[in-house]
């Protein structure tokens, strides 16, 4: 806990943490979290969501301070496939590139996000195959698509792996037809590429 707090001030101070510090902040805040959500829930007025933002946010930030850049291609970009449109025929899980770019979702503007960085990009229809895939594609880091529970777990589930996650948008609720800002994955891409 020491360990943690003196992270964030120092990272607070804008100081060059080492990164041994920095992964041991990072195990623990992954095995204080399901503590943190029981907690949250008994004392109530938090919600687990919010708690799920919270931990996203604060591993993203250690995860940008740790290490030197990261090679594009050495970089996953990890989304579910509830940002395609329901309705298209294309189905983009087996293989990215059926994705016709055609605009009506946002798994298109990833593809050229992916194809202009040369990042690895791939859809999955679950949590069992994200974390397949990320085994296969052995990234150094993975910019991950989600919504607050699905980051938050996969995001323990791939550790040591570091995670940057970018939560969804769900205007039609969950797991339909989410979207994305693309400028937010942009802009994750960036940091990591020009640390």
């Amino acid at each position: 806990m020491i360990t943690l707090w003196l992270v964030l001030v120092l990272a607070s101070l804008g100081m060059k943490i080492h990164p041994f510090l920095l992964r041991l902040s990072n195990r623990f805040i992954y095995a204080l979290f399901p503590i943190t959500l029981t907690i949250g829930s008994i004392v109530g007025g938090v919600t687990k969501d919010s708690l799920r933002q919270s931990m996203i946010s604060l591993i993203n930030h250690l995860v940008l301070l740790d290490g030197d850049s990261i090679s594009p291609d050495r970089i996953l970009l990890l989304t579910p496939h509830c940002l395609q449109k329901s309705d298209c025929i294309h189905k983009v899980t087996h293989d990215v590139y059926n994705c016709k770019e055609c605009g009506q979702c946002d798994v298109g503007g990833l593809l050229g996000l992916a194809k202009e960085y040369g990042c690895q990009f791939i859809v999955v229809t679950g949590g069992t195959l994200a974390r397949m895939k990320v085994k296969s594609a052995k990234p150094e880091l993975v910019i991950a698509i989600a919504c607050e529970r699905d980051l938050a777990s996969g995001m323990v589930d791939v550790f040591p792996i570091p995670v940057i996650g970018v939560l969804n948008e769900r205007p039609n609720g969950p797991c339909y037809n989410t979207k994305i800002d693309l400028q937010n994955v942009r802009i994750a891409i960036e940091k990591v590429i020009n640390k």
